[in-house]
Parts: structure tokens; C-alpha cells; sequence
């Protein structure tokens, strides 16, 4: 991050907006729904339409989404955003929101969410309430075997609502929400959508589809993918070795009755994709991640009774995939494997209102546990022998609704959570010593990880919403940050766990401010968090081969320690948009965003791997049916670097699109409404190099690009 104007910009783009929203407010208002979030909270008002019923309707095609009834910041991804974006990953869809970025390891491929510069264990990934239960956490090479398209919406939780699930939610839930488990009855008893596109950097191709049905009392879901990409092309040449393909899709059925639903799902996903830059490229390193996952949940609100409703979630999934290249011996096969087998349980229940002297009280009570067994195997076998790990945690928040808009929210959280693998002890040095292998042996570590939170939500004048939270969290060091112990081919590393790891500390506090109605939209945040027993990748700048015996004498990995030191993060995330002119039934508007985020180290030195400081704005029109936008994001050289990490140069992105979106009779024509665009990013085609990535110097993201998509629904 550059320490020269750098944080300035943002403000001033903020101000600029406030200061035109005043001639702005005299046109006329835009009419927006109610975006409801399933994630942050456990306490949830009972369906306005009953039983099965959804709500929230469709958000206007380009508005920007601001959340205004929950505690905790929430970034929505509309579908809307996602069928014009096509995103392959969830991190595709989320890098260049305000407080997000991904680790773009395999662009397109493998690339997992990083939320206020934090990522893998500290962010928890989430299908409709259960857990991906992949390996991604373990390696950034691990692709999350969830595919946007098939998403109605995506949600990005930060702050208290971490507590609803667990310790390892520290940083942040990134939660894709669909209805493979259907919970809503469509219209018409019937109702779908077909989405395809083709994207130039990189010859991709996309198609989705969804059905939804519904009977009497019985409802059902099928959706499908499929994604396909050649390697892509950057302003450097072609990146080597990043091709990458995957298909999957699922069914699922509930039964809806006046009091509740009752769902099953099933789902497939298998991929196939290529690990660019360094050794990875030369030896045509691939990963081919399968998985199948069976999810159940279901609603029962009561008649009478001091109970107002009972949720539940179930998930179970058997989880592998194989590293394959070219080995030692020169024959290209299977050089490792991994496999995850993983099942969770959640168990809600929501006391009725209860009215005091001072407001009305609502709250709730949850279970939840969880088992994750990790089997390893070939090259991946010496970097982490098989690990059982389990948690059970009971959690309650409480809601109090006082006058004049005024609500205060408490919760908290107390879990215990068991780690049973190998432990290994290293020289302090992590050098070795001549004769002498490093010693392992089975250990268990047993953990009680406990939170709470505290926040304040109050209604403005003209339609501002502020909040005020804080947060102490704690969160149980992950097995393989207690138990790795040799090589990594895929991401170049050799990782060394440390099996005396102490739980590690947050106390967050965080102020927001945003307004989701009338033609000015805000989301600002600010935050400060003080960690005690930061657990992070240390490069000790020593390289190895295959075996730590080799460790100073051979080049090929980069070793890697788990450590723990004291950090302060601090930062900032916003999003605002403005509506000038009236433009047919629309208007012509300008938008703007500003992030960044600042960790240091107790003793003066940084965090690695933080995302750059970033600032942008542009303009758009969304006007009968038509929506076109121009849009800059600058990202700052990020000069804040750990020891052996390297300066990473700021970027341009230019950024534009057109659509346009027709309403149809579908007793004519089958199809309810069509939406036609084309959309461009990187159009100065700048180098872009992402501050957050192990392989930054190695890797350069994709070009100029060019996609056309087409979304039709029935």
C-alpha cells in the first residue's frame, strides 16, 4: 500500500457523492425489494407468504445491494451479478468487492475467497447452511467444489454473525445461497433459467441451468453446469498450464406443509484443472477434485407454545482428488492424493417475542457439530498424516428491539473442539541435523474455543441505518496447522505444523454506516481487530526438496513454518452509489468503492500475503430494460511486504458493460424474460499481479477480455 495520497481518494469520492445526493433526492425515489440474508442470524421472521414461500422478490438489475437490517456487514452477489459476471469460483465473484479478494492460485479454477486480508482456516465457506467440506482450507492450489452459476445469491458475513458457526468463521462466511433443498413454491407451479456465455481471454465456455416444481405439498429442484477454459491469455503471453474444466449439478425435493418444510438434497461435482507458473507449469501439474454431498434441512413452527420455530441442518460428503504431473522418475501420473470425509449437524430453535418493559425480545438457541476425517497419500502422504477432527459448540443469541429504531443484539458461543494426527518435533532452527530424522508421533490437542459479541443497530433520518459491534473470538489451530510436516508440490511449499500452537485471540470492534433506499446507496465500514496468537505461514527463506534432510540443500520448495505472533489488523470497505439524471423509467448515476486493510506484527514487520489498497468509481445507466456501465479500479503498489516477500506493482482495471433484458408473455412464447449482454474487463490490458498470492511473481491474471452472455428465464 503506498503511504503517499493513497487514503485519500476514497473519502473524497464518498464526500463528493453525499454532496450530489442533494439535487439527486428530488427525482424520483426507485423502489426497491428487501434483500433478505439467510446467514447472519439465527433468528428469522416467519414467511410473510406462508410455508415454502420466498421473499425478497428480484433486485434491480445494477443497483447496488445494501443490507440494512442486520448487525453485521453482509456483501450481496445478486443473480443478477452472477449470470452478467459468469463466475467460475467464488472467489472470481468476489475479488474486487469492497474488503474482498481471493487467492487467484489457479485463476479460474482455484481461487478461495480472502475477507479483510484473511483466508483459508479463518473464513468458512458454506452451501445453504452446511459447510463445503473440501480441502481448500489445507492448500491454495485445492479448488472449493461450489459453482456460482447455479446460485441464486452469494453472502459475505463478517463480524458477529461468525459466531452462528464456529471459530474457524473468524475472518468471515462466505455462504452461496440455491434451492437444491426447495423451501419456496414458484408461481405458476413451475419455474427455471438457462444461462450460457463465452468469455475471449480465455476461449471459455459456460452453461447452467435450474428447474424448480412444485405440486400440492411437494416441491422439487435439478440443476446442472458445465465450464470449460484453454489456458488463458495475459499483456506477457499466454499463461502456462491454466486450463481448466468442471460439470456437476444436483436434485433435491421437500415436503411443504402449513407449519414448515422438510428437504433432501444430492449433489455431484467433479473438475479437471491445471496449476500454472513455476515447477507446477513445467511438470503439467493438474488436480482432478470430486465430490458427492448429501444435505438435508427443515422448518417446524409451533402453534402455540414458547417455542416459534425449529430448524435444522444435515450434511455428510465424501470429498478426493489427485495431484497429477510429472514426477522424479520423468512419468507423468498420479503423484499424491487427498481425501476428506466430513459431516455436520446444526439444530435451532427461536423462543416466541417475548415484551418487557423496555422492547420486545427475540432470540435463539443452536447446537452444532462436526467431524472431519483427512487421509493422505503418495508425495501429499509426508506432508500430513491422516488427522480426525471434531467440534461441538452451543451457541444463543438474543435481540432486543427498544423505540425510536434502536435494537441491541447479544451473542455467544462456547465450543469444544479435538484434533487427533501426528505430531512431528523440528530442530528450533528447522535446519537439519546430519543423522538425525525428526521425530513424529500421535497426539491429540483438545481446545475450548469461546466468543461473544455485542452490537448496536440504530435507525437515521433519511433512511441511514448505523451499527456498532464488538467482538471477542476464539478460534482452535486447524489440524494441518498443528500437523504438516514435509512437501507441497502443487504450491511449491514444504509446510511445518507446530503441535503446540495455542488458540488464537480476536477482539474486533467495528462501526458502519448505510442507507439502502432513495437514489444515494451506502455501505461503510470501519474495523480494528487485535489479535493475540496470530497463526500464520512463515517463510523461513530456507528451500528444500521432498525430505526435510534437504532442507538448505536443494531449491525446489520454499519452507514454510506455522507460527504465531501478535498482529493488529485495521481497515476499511466502501460502496456507495449515486442516481443524477432520470433517464426513461431508470436513471444515469455515478458509483463508487474504496477498501483497504493494514496488518502488522507487534515487532514493526507485516502480515504476508495482505491484498493491496484499492480505490475506484465509473458511471452507469439502467433504463427500459437497458443497463450499461464504465467502471476504473486502481489497486496501489502494495510496498507493505513480510520478510522474503516481494514488492507487488499497483494495476488498472478497466471494466464496461451493455444488456439488455426483455419481458415476455410465457403463454406465447415459454420464456418470461431474456437477457442479452456483452461485458469487458482489464480493457487497458494491464498487468495485474495479486498481492495476495503465493505465486504472484510466477503468476499474471488474465488480459483483455471479452465476454457475450445470454440468460433466458421461464
Amino acid at each position: 500500500m503506498g503511504k503517499v495520497g493513497s487514503f485519500g481518494a476514497g473519502p473524497v469520492l464518498l464526500a463528493a457523492a453525499v454532496t450530489l445526493a442533494g439535487p439527486a433526492a428530488r427525482a424520483e425515489d426507485i423502489a426497491l425489494d428487501t434483500i433478505d440474508v439467510a446467514s447472519p442470524s439465527p433468528i428469522a421472521a416467519a414467511p410473510s407468504g406462508g410455508a415454502g414461500s420466498g421473499g425478497g422478490g428480484v433486485f434491480p438489475v445494477g443497483v447496488l445491494p445494501v443490507v440494512t437490517t442486520t448487525f453485521s456487514p453482509v456483501t450481496v452477489v445478486t443473480q443478477a451479478d452472477i449470470v452478467r459476471q459468469q463466475p467460475r469460483t467464488l472467489g472470481d465473484a468476489l475479488f474486487d468487492r469492497p474488503g474482498l479478494s481471493a487467492t487467484t492460485y489457479a485463476p479460474g479454477a482455484a481461487s478461495r475467497p480472502i475477507i479483510r486480508g484473511l483466508d483459508t482456516s479463518r473464513v468458512r465457506i458454506q452451501e445453504n447452511g452446511i459447510g463445503v467440506h473440501d480441502v481448500s482450507d489445507l492448500g491454495e492450489d485445492h479448488a472449493v467444489p461450489i459453482n456460482p452459476l447455479v446460485a441464486n445469491r452469494i453472502e459475505v458475513i463478517r463480524g458477529p454473525a461468525s459466531l452462528r458457526y464456529g471459530s474457524q468463521a473468524i475472518g468471515g462466511v462466505v455462504s452461496a445461497e440455491n434451492n437444491r433443498i426447495p423451501t419456496l413454491t414458484p408461481p405458476n407451479g413451475y419455474a427455471g433459467q438457462v444461462t450460457t456465455g463465452y468469455s475471449s481471454v480465455d476461449n471459455g465456455r459456460n452453461v447452467a441451468a435450474t428447474v424448480d416444481a412444485a405440486g400440492q405439498s411437494v416441491a422439487f429442484h435439478a440443476d446442472a453446469f458445465k465450464t470449460a477454459a484453454d489456458s488463458y491469455a495475459t499483456p506477457l503471453g499466454i499463461q502456462r498450464n491454466s486450463a481448466n474444466e468442471s460439470q456437476g449439478g444436483a436434485v433435491g425435493m421437500s415436503y411443504l406443509f402449513d407449519r414448515g418444510f422438510v428437504g433432501l438434497s444430492f449433489s455431484h461435482y467433479d473438475a479437471l484443472y491445471q496449476i500454472p507458473g513455476g515447477e507446477a507449469a513445467e511438470s503439467r501439474t493438474r488436480l482432478d477434485p470430486t465430490q458427492d454431498k448429501l444435505q438435508a434441512k427443515g422448518e417446524y413452527r409451533p402453534v402455540d407454545g414458547p417455542i416459534e420455530a425449529i430448524r435444522f441442518w444435515l450434511g455428510g460428503s465424501n470429498y478426493r482428488h489427485n495431484e497429477i504431473g510429472i514426477g522424479e522418475n520423468g512419468i507423468d501420473g498420479i503423484q499424491a492424493t487427498f481425501k476428506s470425509r466430513e459431516a455436520e449437524g446444526r439444530l435451532e430453535i427461536q423462543h416466541v417475542p417475548v415484551l418487557t418493559s423496555i422492547g420486545t425480545l427475540t432470540g435463539a438457541l443452536g447446537l452444532q457439530a462436526d467431524r472431519r476425517l483427512i487421509g493422505t497419500s503418495g508425495e501429499a502422504g509426508g506432508l500430513l498424516a491422516p488427522t480426525d477432527s471434531r467440534s461441538n459448540a452451543v451457541y444463543l443469541f438474543e435481540e432486543l428491539r427498544l423505540e425510536r429504531g434502536l435494537r441491541l443484539q447479544a451473542a455467544g458461543r462456547i465450543e469444544g473442539a479435538r484434533s487427533t494426527g501426528t505430531a512431528t518435533l523440528f530442530p528450533g532452527d528447522y535446519i537439519p541435523v546430519d543423522g538425525e530424522d525428526p521425530l513424529s508421533y500421535g497426539r491429540r490437542r483438545r481446545f475450548a474455543p469461546k466468543s461473544a459479541s455485542f452490537g448496536v443497530l440504530q435507525d437515521l433520518p433519511d433512511g441511514f441505518v448505523a451499527s456498532l459491534t464488538g467482538q471477542y473470538v476464539e478460534r482452535a489451530p486447524s489440524a494441518f496447522e498443528l500437523y504438516s510436516r514435509g512437501p507441497h508440490d502443487a504450491t511449491e511449499t514444504f509446510e511445518i505444523g507446530d503441535p503446540n500452537l495455542k488458540k488464537e485471540r480476536a477482539r474486533t470492534i467495528e462501526a458502519s454506516i448505510r442507507r439502502a433506499v432513495g437514489p444515494f446507496r451506502l455501505d461503510a465500514t470501519g474495523y480494528y481487530t487485535r489479535y493475540t496468537g496470530f497463526i500464520y505461514k512463515r517463510l523461513t527463506g530456507l528451500r528444500c526438496g521432498d525430505d526435510f534432510g534437504s532442507c538448505g540443500s536443494d531449491d525446489e520448495l520454499a519452507q514454510v513454518v506455522y507460527s504465531q505472533q501478535n498482529a493488529t489488523f485495521a481497515g476499511a470497505e466502501i460502496g456507495s452509489q449515486l442516481d443524477l439524471l432520470p433517464v426513461g423509467n431508470g436513471f444515469a448515476g455515478i458509483e463508487a468503492q474504496y477498501d483497504f486493510v493494514r496488518a502488522t506484527f507487534d515487532d514493526g514487520t507485516y502480515v504476508p500475503r495482505i491484498p493491496p489498497h484499492r480505490v475506484g468509481g465509473g458511471v452507469f445507466v439502467r433504463a427500459d430494460g437497458w443497463y450499461a456501465r464504465v467502471n476504473l479500479l486502481h489497486a496501489f503498489a502494495h510496498t507493505e511486504t513480510a520478510p522474503y516477500e516481494t514488492r507487488t506493482p499497483g494495476y488498472d482495471n478497466l471494466r464496461a458493460e451493455v444488456s439488455y433484458t426483455k419481458a415476455f408473455d410465457p403463454a406465447v412464447t415459454g420464456w418470461s424474460e431474456v437477457t442479452l449482454g456483452v461485458q469487458g474487463t482489464n480493457l487497458l490490458n494491464d498487468v495485474i499481479r495479486n498481492s495476495a498470492s503465493f505465486k504472484k511473481d510466477e503468476i499474471v491474471l488474465p488480459g483483455r477480455n471479452v465476454r457475450v452472455f445470454l440468460t433466458a428465464r421461464f
